[in-house]
């Protein structure tokens, strides 16, 4: 009986001790280059300052797919995933072989295409437009858009005036600093004007690296913030007025660093629904600028141990092990052959502002000079992968091997009132009353752009509370009890609304749905109100004067409809249900 109970007692505790063993195995960061076998073995060449990398699913088949910038004479090149192995897809367009910087597949036209936006420091910049079957055409000059040099590294898309198009801002580092950043108005008939003095945008040149457009004060309304790459030219923060112009708040915010500014990553590491900057520099160290949700930010870097240390580039914000936290990845332009001297580094995020390096996260052999990043997912398995570019070297293809049972989420979204692509949409999802907060962006980081599909880390959590989606025209949309591991997609209009939405300024719009009269109260500047029914045509226009405080739709029949409010400054949309 004794014999008994000790076996009996020392099963308990070796099984015990292997579940303890089995649970740290289970949360081991592991990455591997896995570039040959996934059919990546390719060099971008040698050029100056790097190339560029975009992820993104430029077939809409579902997969992510990857396209590179290349040397000069060299042409780009494009990989399709099919099923999560990369084959070289050859499209039917002109390739000037200009050496080129960044590339964003973009939807200018609202189409369901994305379009190809391409960067060139040294022969001007290209858009074409995505005729479909991998047929692409150049329009950049009907377009409207410079076809001069401009010395051009970043772009970066967003809506600035929330019109439900594209915006595109230019940041220009040319030899000669003669020319300045431009921000250019998607007009909607696949043409642009250049709006950058009435915007507000600086008139000299700042020789910026890079720019990214999200909403640092959560106002419905697209910031930009602009990194410049040199001591003499303190990084901006252009608050959006709402009006169609900017003003500069770096100084008030606490965003003015001068540095050898190349990146700006931006991502909620905390989880409080307001979103941080990262910002790359010289060896003198990088900056993490935590957002107070006061319009300022605060400088935690040597507190969080983000500072790096080393010549760094690309920053790229991911949830690696799926823990509920989005860690940082950053690339360094030095080989590795000094010890002392960082060539890349993972910082895992573990609460409280702070960050350490995982012991063994993999990442062997990454110890190349590497410029640009960018995250996705290769396999569809809900791990984060990254891809970088090396100079003169093969790319790495760092697939995200971790072992963890933990859950996640991928979420993507469709615009219907907003642009296709949900840029600058906010998405919170909420689990056992934990929050984590996602931005949708295009043309973020070192020349680079990130997959739209949005990964979530769960834990051990096998559903969400909700998803909550804030789309740039304003509306706001529930989906409730999700369950875990699946790309839940996102169609604007198709979730449960606010009952009574809250938009600018204390105005209020309500019943929501409604089944007569909508009331609009405190309405002291929008003038005009338009209805437009589910397939987007216009069923109703009416002035502030016939108007005044409420519109009646008894004549209307039961269904989605969307409306439109606005002046000649400004706009605001919103998705409601007539019953």
């Amino acid at each position: 009986m004794f014999l008994t109970l000790v076996i009996m007692k020392r099963k308990v505790f070796l099984t015990f001790f292997l579940n303890f063993v089995c649970c740290l195995a289970w949360t081991q960061i592991t990455f591997e280059d896995r570039s040959i076998e996934l059919g990546l073995n390719l060099s971008c060449g040698y050029t100056f300052l790097g190339n560029g990398v975009s992820i993104s699913d430029f077939n809409n088949d579902g997969w992510d797919d990857i396209t590179f910038t290349t040397e000069l004479n060299s042409p780009l090149r494009f990989f399709e995933n099919n099923n999560g192995i990369f084959e070289e897809r050859f499209f039917n367009f002109t390739d000037a072989m200009d050496q080129t910087k960044q590339v964003n597949w973009v939807d200018i036209d609202n189409d369901g295409d994305k379009d190809l936006f391409v960067t060139s420091n040294l022969s001007g910049n290209k858009l074409f437009e995505n005729q479909g079957n991998y047929n692409l055409i150049e329009i950049t000059q009907s377009s409207g858009l410079p076809t001069t040099n401009l010395g051009t590294y970043g772009a970066s898309w967003g809506d600035y005036n929330n019109d439900g198009l594209l915006d595109v801002f230019m940041c220009n580092r040319d030899g000669g600093a003669q020319n300045p950043n431009y921000l250019f108005k998607n007009e909607g008939n696949n043409t642009f004007t250049n709006v950058s003095s009435e915007a507000g945008i600086h008139s000299e040149n700042r020789v910026s690296f890079c720019a990214v457009f999200f909403d640092f004060n959560n106002d419905g309304w697209q910031d930009i913030y602009v990194s410049n790459d040199r001591y003499d030219y303190e990084n901006v923060l252009y608050k959006n007025n709402g009006d169609g112009s900017f003003s500069d708040v770096s100084f008030s915010s606490k965003t003015n660093i001068a540095c050898d500014a190349m990146t700006v990553t931006v991502g909620d590491f905390n989880n409080d629904s307001w979103f941080d900057i990262y910002v790359t520099n010289s060896p003198q160290g990088n900056y993490l600028l935590l957002n107070e949700g006061d319009e300022t930010f605060t400088d935690i870097t040597y507190t969080s141990g983000t500072l790096f240390e080393s010549w760094s580039w690309g920053a790229v914000w991911l949830d690696a092990d799926n823990d509920k936290d989005l860690d940082l990845y950053v690339s360094g332009q030095y080989t590795g052959n000094d010890p002392d001297i960082r060539s890349a580094a993972l910082y895992e995020n573990i609460g409280n502002n702070t960050f350490i390096e995982p012991i063994d996260d993999g990442f062997n052999g990454d110890d190349e000079a590497s410029f640009s990043n960018a995250t996705g997912d290769f396999n569809n398995d809900g791990l984060s992968d990254i891809v970088v570019t090396n100079l003169n070297t093969p790319v790495f293809a760092w697939k995200n091997e971790s072992t963890t049972s933990h859950n996640w989420l991928k979420i993507k979204l469709q615009g219907t009132v907003s642009n296709r692509d949900g840029i600058g949409s906010t998405i919170e999802i909420s689990e056992n009353s934990l929050k984590q907060y996602r931005y949708v962006l295009n043309g973020e980081g070192y020349l680079s752009q990130n997959s739209a599909v949005e990964i979530f880390g769960l834990g051990t959590s096998t559903s969400v509370d909700y998803i909550k989606v804030t789309w740039l025209s304003g509306i706001e949309e529930y989906f409730y009890n999700i369950a875990a591991n699946q790309i839940f997609e996102i169609i604007e209009g198709s979730g449960t609304l606010n009952n009574n939405v809250s938009l600018k300024n204390n105005l209020i719009i309500h019943p929501n749905p409604v089944s007569d009269r909508l009331f609009i109260e405190n309405n002291t500047e929008f003038e005009n109100f338009v209805l437009f029914n589910a397939l987007g045509q216009e069923i109703l226009r009416k002035n502030n004067r016939d108007f005044i405080n409420s519109i009646d739709l008894r004549s209307f029949n039961s269904g989605v409809y969307f409306v439109r409010l606005f002046n000649e400054h400004q706009q605001l949309r919103l998705k409601i249900i007539k019953n």
